[in-house]
């Protein structure tokens, strides 16, 4: 087995850039590594409108000033107050600056209630009488976000450094990576999700740390030929994430402390360890997500919910039972990967995103730094098919050359470079809980229609 480099993972405790916001740093939102208690507003809609001067400087800039902010604005608020999703910060910015940042709704709004015969399955959840606000400075759990503005970016700054090569396969970084023709797979298959491994698999019934995943991801069978269709895979960007560490020989979430989010300055972007939930839960910087993992434990355990997942359910019982806040909702990242891993894993703040989707627009430079080639951005972007670019995804309700990616628990952000354009939808979908299908509220509809109303693909319906 390869040696690989899991000894040098961080030690489980709360990352330090998250603890609580008092009411002073808010206004400023320009804090660096520590967050106090945040003061609460009770409403349900708190607006936060920044445009021009120092970051974060208030000017209440009405929304109604722009009719696609206007009609971004109220799309969200619609949605918000018809509970779809609990809340949601909207922030969007042109050319480089912010002129609409929103916070809606709450932050939390349920609790977590056991189910009576099973308890890893809520049975009813608590609604709040108090639901804790949502303020536009709240970290959320970005998901498969974390693919792209972690896992993609990394790769992206190893390919201009000449550290990887796209078309490599994967056993030039990984050498064990091989038999059953997975030796032709390459780093472009994983990136756009054509290597032909499983989408997901439940790798925590079977690995409780990151090399044991390793080992079983690579003696896996690949489900679908090499190269051809696309078939978006978690286990693939689990792979990326290894071979930044490999080739960086550092763990993926101190590479991009060290290479990206620090010196950008970004304060509320970083991966949270596992175990570090005792600590995070209560500190009022996070938007609460899932009610421990009812959509996983529904793809194993219910053969019609339309995953074939070949397991014994019953051979592994770690489901969470508690609301999850400050702590990974994907089920593989918490308990296989501890917290840290290619597909998800990341937590961040509306303003950190834009900085990030700013870095790309200007193609690889911010604030008189570069961080990679206008060459390699562009090459990360070309349209490879199937509107999937090289780790990033290509919107259809965006002007052509527009990127974007989704996340699980109702994250999105949208770079236009044709309108140096850049937009941070974030909203906590999964604390209404699943419905009477197993499903969370289904954002697709509400993230194509900010996108519309945003930009030059306006006139479709509003829903």
């Amino acid at each position: 087995m390869l040696p690989l480099l899991w000894g040098l993972r961080r030690t489980k405790g709360p990352n330090p850039k998250y603890t609580a916001l008092d009411s002073a740093q808010e206004a400023r939102v320009s804090y660096r590594f520590h967050m106090r208690s945040i003061t609460t507003i009770p409403s349900l809609v708190l607006f936060f409108f920044f445009f021009g001067g120092a970051p974060g400087t208030p000017t209440n800039v009405k929304p109604q000033a722009d009719p696609g902010l206007r009609l971004a604005d109220s799309t969200v608020a619609s949605w918000v107050a018809a509970e779809k999703v609990p809340g949601a910060v909207l922030l969007v910015s042109r050319r480089g600056e912010t002129v609409l940042k929103v916070a809606y709704g709450s932050a939390r709004l349920f609790e977590y209630q056991a189910h009576p015969g099973n308890p890893a399955i809520p049975g009813s959840l608590r609604r709040l009488n108090k639901p804790e606000p949502m303020t536009a400075v709240k970290v959320f759990d970005l998901a498969s976000v974390t693919k792209v503005m972690a896992t993609t970016m990394a790769i992206m700054m190893l390919v201009d450094r000449g550290q990887v090569y796209l078309d490599s396969p994967v056993s030039t970084y990984l050498p064990d990576f091989s038999g059953a023709e997975k030796e032709h797979i390459t780093v472009r298959h994983l990136l756009t999700h054509r290597s032909g491994l499983p989408q997901w698999l439940p790798i925590y019934y079977h690995a409780g740390n990151t090399e044991d995943a390793y080992d079983y991801i690579r003696r896996l069978q690949l489900a679908w030929p090499i190269g051809l269709q696309r078939h978006y895979s978690d286990l693939g960007f689990m792979l990326l994430g290894l071979i930044v560490e490999q080739v960086s020989r550092n763990p993926l979430d101190t590479f991009l402390d060290n290479e990206l989010y620090t010196p950008l300055g970004l304060s509320s972007t970083g991966f949270q360890p596992t175990g570090a939930r005792d600590e995070a839960k209560d500190d009022g910087a996070f938007a609460a997500t899932s009610h421990g993992n009812p959509y996983e434990h529904r793809m194993i355990y219910d053969p019609a919910f339309g995953y074939r997942i070949e397991v014994d359910p019953d051979t592994w019982d770690g489901w969470r039972t508690y609301t999850l806040s400050g702590e990974v909702n994907d089920g593989n990242a918490f308990h296989t990967f501890g917290g840290v891993a290619g597909h998800a894993g990341l937590f961040s703040s509306a303003t950190d995103l834009r900085v990030l989707l700013q870095l790309l627009l200007d193609e690889g430079e911010y604030e008189n730094r570069r961080y990679m080639s206008a060459g390699v951005i562009k090459t990360f972007f070309t349209d490879t098919g199937d509107g999937q670019a090289l780790g990033w995804q290509i919107p259809t309700e965006a002007p052509h050359g527009s990127f974007s990616h989704t996340g699980f628990t109702g994250t999105f952000v949208l770079g236009v470079p044709e309108e140096d354009l850049a937009v941070v939808l974030l909203t906590n979908r999964q604390n209404s809980g699943v419905g009477a299908d197993g499903m969370y509220s289904d954002i697709g509809p509400l993230q194509q229609a900010i996108s519309r109303a945003l930009t030059e693909q306006r006139g479709g319906p509003t829903p």
